[in-house]
């Protein structure tokens, strides 16, 4: 076997113009591959840790109130078990935060536009000046009661400029209307698709506009040291909230299990009836759920074009085997009438084939390292509309290393197939019959 490997090895050697040129097309097609599932890799927890940012945790927690006419008010009246539970938990949390939120309708020289606000103790959260970048203004002025941030998409929209007087229309937690004036602070870049959902208000101020108590608010923040651990985080706070407070069960979903977790959250609050205030807990896992399904879809894509490139590689590899093995008639007739078997003839070619598809797709898959190692140090800063996918302002990349090793399985496979015609007959033939034939 080691021979016929070692002979498969000589052939490619002599033949280095062909082998190159068929090396490098398998090689292009495991690039194009291997960089869509690199940016696949890194695209949810790049999305995730921006958002945590934004939103200002990894971990959440809500409380609903049964109000008047069984209307659900979203309220936190008294945060001690939730702070102890999460004290409890052992969890490896940086800091915890207090928001509410509305969504309402901003006014300005009769222009509209319909944008949520959450409400945030901006002087204890430092860290969202490093991740919203401010186009004008300055975060100073946030000191301003009634003081707003707004994203650029926004603020164009509005025609509104630093300093302007923003008339705002929402609901309160128990479903009255109400108006509040806002001051414009600060303009923050552009956040594409996102815009909608950054603008910034004092605690303070919204709680006074949706009609919450100056001590209270509608989501507790728990932001941990890392990713990657907030699912074991979330279980540890739920079971030490479990059995001191109401709690909505985590991981329901209806009967088809077509819902995000988060969705089925709000649609089991729906259906309970409680008394007093009954908590969910969530992650930020659960509100960008769908976030996979993009993942997934790239991964599809990805698999298409494996595919696609591979049947038009395949075509060329099995008729590049097709015209060597013509050539080689004469040689596979010295081998058979020296004993060489049928299948030391067909293993020939197959071992060509594999050192062939093994070589390509390793060249493919160190060249996309090196391709994503060069474009992650492009610094594309944190005023880029796309900075919500991307780590610090850097495209960054992974590359699970089961799915690098399943596409070189595949790409060996469909090689195999390839070459599996044009080796089968170049074993039919007997030594006779390729003696006398001429190419």
């Amino acid at each position: 076997m080691n021979t016929i490997a070692n002979i498969a090895l000589r052939n490619l050697s002599r033949q280095k113009k062909r082998t190159i040129l068929l090396g490098s097309a398998i090689a292009f097609g495991v690039m194009i591959v291997t960089l869509i599932n690199g940016f696949a890799g890194a695209f949810s927890a790049n999305v995730a840790e921006n958002f945590s940012d934004l939103m200002a945790g990894h971990v959440f927690i809500s409380g609903t109130e049964k109000g008047a006419k069984d209307k659900d008010v979203s309220v936190i009246r008294d945060d001690t078990a939730l702070t102890a539970a999460v004290k409890a938990s052992g969890a490896p949390v940086k800091y915890v935060t207090r928001r509410s939120a509305f969504s309402g309708t901003l006014i300005f020289e009769g222009k509209k536009i319909r944008t949520n606000v959450d409400g945030a103790n901006l002087d204890e959260e430092t860290f969202l000046r490093d991740r919203l970048l401010l186009k004008e203004g300055s975060w100073d002025a946030m000191e301003d009661r009634g003081a707003l941030i707004l994203s650029e998409k926004i603020a164009r929209k509005l025609n509104a400029d630093v300093g302007d007087t923003i008339l705002v229309q929402m609901q309160t937690v128990t479903g009255q209307s109400n108006v509040g004036e806002f001051r414009l602070a600060g303009i923050s870049f552009d956040a594409g698709i996102f815009g909608q959902m950054m603008s910034y208000a004092n605690l303070s101020y919204v709680n006074e506009l949706i009609g919450l108590a100056p001590d209270e608010y509608q989501t507790m923040g728990i932001m941990l040291d890392g990713l990657k651990r907030t699912e074991s985080a979330a279980a540890s706070i739920y079971a030490g909230l479990s059995g001191d407070v109401q709690l909505f069960e985590r991981g329901v979903k209806d009967e088809k299990g077509a819902e995000t977790p988060f969705q089925a959250l709000m649609r089991q609050q729906s259906k309970e009836t409680w008394d007093g205030v009954k908590y969910r807990l969530f992650t930020i896992n659960e509100i960008l759920s769908q976030i996979k399904q993009i993942v997934a879809a790239l991964d599809t894509a990805a698999a298409i074009i494996l595919v696609v490139l591979f049947i038009i590689i395949m075509v060329g590899i099995s008729n590049t085997f097709s015209i060597v093995m013509f050539e080689r008639i004469g040689e596979i007739g010295t081998m058979r009438a020296l004993g060489v078997q049928r299948g030391g003839v067909r293993s020939m070619f197959l071992y060509e084939a594999v050192f062939l598809a093994l070589g390509g797709a390793i060249a493919g898959i160190i060249v996309a390292l090196v391709a994503m190692g060069i474009i992650s140090l492009f610094d594309f800063g944190m005023e880029n509309p796309a900075f919500i996918i991307m780590k610090n302002g850097h495209l960054s990349f992974y590359l699970p290393p089961l799915r690098a090793a399943g596409n070189v399985v595949v790409i060996a496979l469909l090689t195999l197939v390839a070459v599996a015609s044009p080796a089968g007959k170049a074993a039919k033939l007997t030594p006779a019959e390729a003696l006398r034939t001429q190419k």
